[in-house]
Protein backbone atom coordinates (compact mmCIF):
# COMPACT_ATOMS: atom_id res chain seq x y z
CA UNK A 1 0.00 0.00 0.00
CA UNK A 2 1.35 3.23 -1.14
CA UNK A 3 0.82 6.08 1.24
CA UNK A 4 0.63 10.07 0.56
CA UNK A 5 3.45 11.88 2.75
CA UNK A 6 1.93 14.99 1.65
CA UNK A 7 -0.31 17.59 3.72
CA UNK A 8 0.42 16.16 6.89
CA UNK A 9 -1.24 17.57 9.81
CA UNK A 10 -0.45 18.27 13.54
CA UNK A 11 -2.69 16.87 15.93
CA UNK A 12 -3.12 15.60 19.96
CA UNK A 13 -4.02 12.77 21.11
CA UNK A 14 -6.33 12.89 24.63
CA UNK A 15 -3.04 10.78 26.57
CA UNK A 16 -0.75 14.12 24.49
CA UNK A 17 0.45 11.96 22.16
CA UNK A 18 1.74 14.71 19.68
CA UNK A 19 2.02 13.06 15.77
CA UNK A 20 1.18 14.15 12.37
CA UNK A 21 -0.30 11.81 9.85
CA UNK A 22 -2.29 11.81 6.59
CA UNK A 23 -3.90 8.59 6.42
CA UNK A 24 -4.03 5.35 8.69
CA UNK A 25 -0.19 4.70 8.98
CA UNK A 26 2.53 7.08 8.00
CA UNK A 27 6.08 5.91 8.08
CA UNK A 28 8.97 8.15 6.64
CA UNK A 29 12.09 7.12 5.24
CA UNK A 30 13.86 9.76 7.16
CA UNK A 31 14.48 10.86 10.50
CA UNK A 32 14.78 7.19 11.99
CA UNK A 33 15.02 6.88 15.42
CA UNK A 34 16.36 4.14 17.88
CA UNK A 35 14.63 3.32 20.90
CA UNK A 36 17.98 3.14 23.92
CA UNK A 37 16.66 -0.23 24.80
CA UNK A 38 16.46 -1.29 21.36
CA UNK A 39 19.49 -2.08 19.40
CA UNK A 40 18.59 -4.78 16.71
CA UNK A 41 15.31 -3.30 15.41
CA UNK A 42 15.00 0.34 14.46
CA UNK A 43 11.35 1.57 15.41
CA UNK A 44 10.50 4.03 13.19
CA UNK A 45 7.82 7.23 14.34
CA UNK A 46 4.39 6.23 14.16
CA UNK A 47 2.32 9.13 13.05
CA UNK A 48 -1.92 8.72 13.32
CA UNK A 49 -4.96 11.10 13.60
CA UNK A 50 -7.26 11.07 16.16
CA UNK A 51 -9.73 8.50 16.29
CA UNK A 52 -12.98 10.33 14.31
CA UNK A 53 -15.50 11.37 17.56
CA UNK A 54 -18.74 10.31 15.41
CA UNK A 55 -17.50 6.62 13.95
CA UNK A 56 -19.34 3.86 16.00
CA UNK A 57 -19.08 0.45 15.82
CA UNK A 58 -21.85 -1.58 15.02
CA UNK A 59 -21.75 -5.41 15.27
CA UNK A 60 -20.26 -5.90 11.67
CA UNK A 61 -21.86 -9.07 9.72
CA UNK A 62 -19.85 -12.19 9.76
CA UNK A 63 -19.72 -13.52 6.56
CA UNK A 64 -17.39 -16.36 4.99
CA UNK A 65 -15.20 -14.21 1.89
CA UNK A 66 -14.89 -17.46 -1.35
CA UNK A 67 -13.17 -14.60 -3.45
CA UNK A 68 -10.12 -15.22 -1.35
CA UNK A 69 -7.35 -16.57 -3.19
CA UNK A 70 -3.79 -18.36 -1.89
CA UNK A 71 -2.87 -20.26 0.93
CA UNK A 72 -2.82 -17.36 3.31
CA UNK A 73 -6.49 -16.38 2.62
CA UNK A 74 -7.39 -19.93 2.47
CA UNK A 75 -6.17 -20.46 6.13
CA UNK A 76 -8.15 -17.11 6.94
CA UNK A 77 -11.52 -18.65 6.04
CA UNK A 78 -11.12 -22.04 6.32
CA UNK A 79 -12.19 -22.21 10.18
CA UNK A 80 -12.50 -18.75 11.04
CA UNK A 81 -15.89 -16.61 10.32
CA UNK A 82 -14.56 -13.16 9.21
CA UNK A 83 -15.81 -9.43 8.49
CA UNK A 84 -15.84 -8.52 4.62
CA UNK A 85 -12.72 -7.70 3.28
CA UNK A 86 -13.38 -4.37 3.22
CA UNK A 87 -15.18 -3.96 6.80
CA UNK A 88 -12.19 -5.46 8.63
CA UNK A 89 -9.51 -4.03 6.80
CA UNK A 90 -11.50 -0.59 8.39
CA UNK A 91 -11.84 -1.98 11.69
CA UNK A 92 -8.25 -3.11 12.55
CA UNK A 93 -6.92 0.40 11.10
CA UNK A 94 -9.14 2.04 13.30
CA UNK A 95 -7.71 -0.03 16.30
CA UNK A 96 -4.03 0.57 15.03
CA UNK A 97 -4.96 4.45 15.56
CA UNK A 98 -6.68 4.64 18.31
CA UNK A 99 -4.47 2.59 20.62
CA UNK A 100 -1.24 4.36 19.40
CA UNK A 101 -3.20 7.58 20.02
CA UNK A 102 -3.64 6.71 23.75
CA UNK A 103 -0.69 4.87 23.99
CA UNK A 104 2.03 5.60 21.90
CA UNK A 105 5.38 3.83 20.18
CA UNK A 106 5.96 0.71 22.39
CA UNK A 107 9.35 0.46 21.25
CA UNK A 108 9.27 -3.31 20.94
CA UNK A 109 11.00 -5.57 21.03
CA UNK A 110 13.38 -5.09 24.30
CA UNK A 111 16.69 -6.67 23.62
CA UNK A 112 20.43 -4.53 22.41
CA UNK A 113 21.07 -6.89 19.55
CA UNK A 114 19.39 -9.37 17.34
CA UNK A 115 20.81 -12.52 19.13
CA UNK A 116 19.56 -10.90 21.91
CA UNK A 117 15.81 -10.17 20.56
CA UNK A 118 15.97 -14.12 19.60
CA UNK A 119 16.96 -15.55 23.16
CA UNK A 120 14.49 -13.13 24.33
CA UNK A 121 11.78 -14.95 22.44
CA UNK A 122 12.91 -18.13 23.02
CA UNK A 123 13.31 -17.56 26.78
CA UNK A 124 10.31 -16.03 26.90
CA UNK A 125 7.52 -19.04 26.66
CA UNK A 126 5.68 -20.49 29.39
CA UNK A 127 7.41 -17.47 31.73
CA UNK A 128 6.92 -13.95 32.21
CA UNK A 129 9.01 -10.96 31.05
CA UNK A 130 10.57 -9.98 33.85
CA UNK A 131 12.22 -13.59 34.81
CA UNK A 132 13.62 -13.48 31.09
CA UNK A 133 15.06 -10.25 31.79
CA UNK A 134 17.10 -11.94 34.96
CA UNK A 135 18.30 -15.02 32.48
CA UNK A 136 19.08 -12.56 29.93
CA UNK A 137 21.15 -10.58 32.72
CA UNK A 138 23.14 -13.82 34.00
CA UNK A 139 23.97 -14.09 29.93
CA UNK A 140 25.34 -10.76 29.30
CA UNK A 141 26.70 -10.97 33.16
CA UNK A 142 28.84 -13.96 31.68
CA UNK A 143 29.58 -12.57 28.14
CA UNK A 144 27.74 -15.31 26.45
CA UNK A 145 25.29 -13.01 24.41
CA UNK A 146 26.54 -14.15 20.71
CA UNK A 147 25.65 -16.92 18.99
CA UNK A 148 29.63 -18.33 19.69
CA UNK A 149 29.82 -18.49 22.97
CA UNK A 150 26.67 -19.69 23.13
CA UNK A 151 27.57 -22.73 21.06
CA UNK A 152 30.86 -22.69 23.40
CA UNK A 153 29.55 -23.03 26.41
CA UNK A 154 28.69 -26.09 28.33
CA UNK A 155 25.19 -26.82 28.43
CA UNK A 156 25.46 -27.20 32.20
CA UNK A 157 26.64 -23.69 33.03
CA UNK A 158 23.90 -22.70 30.10
CA UNK A 159 21.53 -24.37 32.19
CA UNK A 160 22.23 -22.99 35.24
CA UNK A 161 22.49 -19.28 34.10
CA UNK A 162 18.82 -19.60 32.37
CA UNK A 163 17.33 -20.83 35.40
CA UNK A 164 15.17 -17.82 36.33
CA UNK A 165 13.26 -18.44 32.69
CA UNK A 166 11.53 -21.14 33.74
CA UNK A 167 12.16 -24.95 31.90
CA UNK A 168 15.37 -24.25 31.83
CA UNK A 169 16.78 -27.58 31.07
CA UNK A 170 14.47 -27.43 27.73
CA UNK A 171 15.12 -23.78 27.14
CA UNK A 172 19.03 -24.77 27.22
CA UNK A 173 18.59 -27.41 24.37
CA UNK A 174 16.33 -25.34 22.46
CA UNK A 175 19.60 -22.26 22.77
CA UNK A 176 21.77 -24.57 21.24
CA UNK A 177 19.56 -26.45 18.87
CA UNK A 178 18.89 -22.95 17.24
CA UNK A 179 22.59 -21.68 17.48
CA UNK A 180 23.33 -25.25 16.34
CA UNK A 181 21.57 -24.86 12.88
CA UNK A 182 22.78 -21.71 12.38
CA UNK A 183 26.68 -22.68 12.23
CA UNK A 184 25.37 -25.44 10.33
CA UNK A 185 23.31 -24.25 7.55
CA UNK A 186 24.58 -20.52 7.93
CA UNK A 187 27.77 -20.38 8.63
CA UNK A 188 27.04 -18.99 12.03
CA UNK A 189 25.86 -15.47 10.11
CA UNK A 190 22.92 -13.94 11.91
CA UNK A 191 22.87 -11.22 8.90
CA UNK A 192 22.07 -14.72 6.18
CA UNK A 193 19.96 -16.59 8.22
CA UNK A 194 17.72 -13.43 8.41
CA UNK A 195 18.17 -12.68 5.08
CA UNK A 196 16.57 -15.94 3.95
CA UNK A 197 12.82 -15.89 2.49
CA UNK A 198 10.05 -15.32 5.23
CA UNK A 199 8.47 -18.94 4.34
CA UNK A 200 11.54 -20.51 3.62
CA UNK A 201 13.14 -19.27 7.31
CA UNK A 202 9.87 -20.09 9.03
CA UNK A 203 9.74 -23.76 7.73
CA UNK A 204 13.55 -23.63 9.32
CA UNK A 205 12.84 -22.04 11.98
CA UNK A 206 9.55 -24.81 13.28
CA UNK A 207 11.84 -27.87 12.21
CA UNK A 208 14.15 -26.93 15.34
CA UNK A 209 13.70 -28.54 18.44
CA UNK A 210 11.38 -25.94 20.93
CA UNK A 211 10.03 -23.47 18.49
CA UNK A 212 6.54 -23.04 17.68
CA UNK A 213 4.75 -20.45 15.75
CA UNK A 214 4.47 -17.67 17.76
CA UNK A 215 8.47 -17.85 18.81
CA UNK A 216 9.47 -18.32 14.96
CA UNK A 217 7.43 -15.50 14.29
CA UNK A 218 8.70 -13.17 17.07
CA UNK A 219 12.37 -14.06 15.44
CA UNK A 220 11.02 -13.27 11.90
CA UNK A 221 9.30 -9.89 12.77
CA UNK A 222 11.30 -8.65 15.60
CA UNK A 223 14.85 -9.56 14.64
CA UNK A 224 14.74 -10.05 11.19
CA UNK A 225 11.87 -7.35 10.00
CA UNK A 226 9.66 -9.74 8.02
CA UNK A 227 6.56 -8.81 7.50
CA UNK A 228 4.60 -11.57 9.90
CA UNK A 229 2.40 -10.67 12.94
CA UNK A 230 2.48 -12.28 15.83
CA UNK A 231 -0.40 -14.11 17.40
CA UNK A 232 -0.54 -14.53 21.20
CA UNK A 233 -2.84 -14.82 23.58
CA UNK A 234 -3.19 -11.44 23.94
CA UNK A 235 -4.20 -10.75 20.54
CA UNK A 236 -6.33 -13.62 20.42
CA UNK A 237 -8.62 -12.67 23.45
CA UNK A 238 -9.33 -8.78 22.00
CA UNK A 239 -10.06 -10.83 18.60
CA UNK A 240 -12.46 -12.81 19.69
CA UNK A 241 -13.70 -10.48 22.57
CA UNK A 242 -14.55 -7.84 20.25
CA UNK A 243 -16.18 -10.59 17.29
CA UNK A 244 -13.56 -10.26 14.82
CA UNK A 245 -12.68 -14.22 14.64
CA UNK A 246 -14.11 -17.34 16.66
CA UNK A 247 -12.15 -19.71 18.30
CA UNK A 248 -9.33 -20.67 15.87
CA UNK A 249 -5.91 -22.22 15.36
CA UNK A 250 -2.68 -19.86 15.39
CA UNK A 251 -2.33 -20.05 11.66
CA UNK A 252 -6.08 -19.05 11.07
CA UNK A 253 -5.66 -16.13 13.20
CA UNK A 254 -2.17 -15.16 12.14
CA UNK A 255 -3.54 -15.37 8.29
CA UNK A 256 -6.45 -13.31 9.01
CA UNK A 257 -4.55 -10.75 10.10
CA UNK A 258 -1.84 -10.34 7.62
CA UNK A 259 -4.27 -10.69 4.37
CA UNK A 260 -5.97 -7.51 6.22
CA UNK A 261 -3.69 -4.92 6.55
CA UNK A 262 -0.57 -4.12 4.74
CA UNK A 263 2.18 -6.13 4.86
CA UNK A 264 4.86 -3.98 6.62
CA UNK A 265 6.68 -5.61 9.65
CA UNK A 266 6.97 -1.65 11.29
CA UNK A 267 3.08 -1.63 11.14
CA UNK A 268 2.59 -5.31 12.48
CA UNK A 269 5.66 -4.65 15.08
CA UNK A 270 4.10 -1.40 16.78
CA UNK A 271 0.18 -3.19 16.61
CA UNK A 272 1.54 -6.60 18.18
CA UNK A 273 2.96 -4.66 20.91
CA UNK A 274 -0.37 -2.39 21.38
CA UNK A 275 -2.14 -5.51 21.57
CA UNK A 276 0.20 -6.75 24.48
CA UNK A 277 -0.50 -3.68 25.93
CA UNK A 278 -4.01 -3.83 25.79
CA UNK A 279 -3.96 -7.34 26.59
CA UNK A 280 -1.71 -6.69 29.99
CA UNK A 281 -3.99 -4.16 31.31
CA UNK A 282 -7.08 -3.97 30.41
CA UNK A 283 -8.42 -6.80 28.52
CA UNK A 284 -7.13 -9.25 31.02
CA UNK A 285 -8.65 -12.97 31.50
CA UNK A 286 -11.34 -12.11 34.28
CA UNK A 287 -12.37 -8.84 35.51
CA UNK A 288 -11.34 -6.89 32.17
CA UNK A 289 -11.38 -2.74 32.73
CA UNK A 290 -13.51 -2.59 29.42
CA UNK A 291 -14.98 1.62 30.83
CA UNK A 292 -11.01 2.05 30.76
CA UNK A 293 -9.56 1.10 27.48
CA UNK A 294 -9.37 2.69 24.37
CA UNK A 295 -10.73 0.32 22.52
CA UNK A 296 -14.09 0.38 24.21
CA UNK A 297 -15.83 2.26 21.78
CA UNK A 298 -15.59 -0.80 19.56
CA UNK A 299 -16.86 -3.32 21.67
CA UNK A 300 -20.09 -5.14 20.68
CA UNK A 301 -22.85 -4.21 23.33
CA UNK A 302 -23.29 -7.60 23.80
CA UNK A 303 -19.85 -7.99 25.52
CA UNK A 304 -19.68 -4.52 26.77
CA UNK A 305 -22.82 -5.35 28.70
CA UNK A 306 -21.14 -8.71 30.59
CA UNK A 307 -18.48 -6.98 31.54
Amino acid sequence: MSVDLKSLTPVQSDSGFICTRPAFLDLPSARRYRAFNMAASRVLPQNVRPFPAHYAHPLLPIVTDSSRSGPARSLATSAVQLVSDSALQSVLRSYFDSLLAAHGPQHWWPGRTRFEIIVGAILTQNTSWANVERAIRNLRSARLLSPDAIHSVPTARLSQLLRPSGYFRQKTKTLKSFVKFLYASYEGSLTRLLASPTQVLRDQLLALRGIGPETADSILLYAGKHPVFVVDAYSRRILERHGLAHPARYEELRALIETSLPSDHQLFNEFHALLVHVGKNYCRPSNPRCSECSLSRFLPQSTLAST
